[in-house]
């Protein structure tokens, strides 16, 4: 089953993304779309990648694990939000 999560990222630094964007299967994520507080986007996917975007080479935590830690707000989407973000960063 595909799923797709936004995650914001509460944080300070100014090299680092501040929304996450993923469509995860089976606990693998299979896209990522990357949104950083100067307005970039990047993203990865099984066809390459921009900047410095990577997918996790490890499965993916639960929304529950991840709604666990303080500095992440965790909101699933559905597919057509996350493509209207894939779509925006580059990804197709």
């Amino acid at each position: 089953m595909i799923s797709y999560l936004k995650v914001v990222w509460h944080h300070e630094f100014d090299d680092e993304p501040v929304f996450l964007f993923s469509e995860i299967e089976d606990g693998w994520e299979i896209r990522k779309v990357e949104k950083f507080r100067d307005g970039r986007s990047q993203y990865a996917g099984p066809e390459g990648s921009t900047g410095d975007t990577m997918l996790s080479e490890t499965p993916m935590p639960s929304p529950a694990e991840i709604a666990e830690d303080p500095q992440f707000t965790l909101e699933t989407i559905d597919t057509e939000d996350f493509d209207l973000e894939w779509r925006g960063a580059g990804g197709g």
